[in-house]
């Protein structure tokens, strides 16, 4: 399966000069665990880095910064580990692994922010995935029940 199937394409995003409490509100506002860090407008968006919950907890509030005075610049995972909308899960999944992270964005073919890829997508795909084999395997159970008296 490509990407471009699994990942969510609303993106919460920002640029690198917002603040970490901006971030924080963004990630309230639209319910996320994360804002994708970008450089150019919405449409020409490319991301740079990422910034989640726990990077504003750990690097902020738990060395006592203002969170309205600390940018994202200076708190982002950066270089962004991005993956692209023609790539296989798979392929998403070695390099979330690789580099130790749950959530990564999805390129297009120009490098614009097209999506994430999260832990928690990946997780409900797993699930339906499971529950469609255990549908299959308690189907053929019941024809046999019925063809094999």
């Amino acid at each position: 399966m490509l990407l471009k199937d699994l990942c969510t394409p609303d993106v919460v995003s920002c640029t690198a000069d917002n603040s970490a409490l901006h971030a924080a509100r963004l990630m309230r506002q639209y319910h996320v665990g994360d804002v994708v860090v970008v450089e150019g407008a919405d449409a020409d968006a490319s991301p740079v880095g990422v910034v989640t919950d726990r990077d504003i907890v750990v690097e902020v509030l738990g060395r006592e910064l203002d969170p309205a005075r600390v940018t994202l610049r200076q708190i982002m995972r950066a270089p962004a580990v991005i993956a692209s909308t023609s790539e296989d899960v798979a392929q998403a999944v070695e390099r979330m692994k690789a580099h130790g992270v749950r959530r990564i964005p999805v390129v297009d073919e120009h490098s614009k922010l097209a999506g994430i890829l999260s832990l928690d997508d990946l997780l409900k795909r797993l699930a339906a995935d499971a529950a469609i084999l255990t549908d299959i395997v308690a189907r053929e159970q019941d024809r046999e029940r019925r063809t094999r008296r």
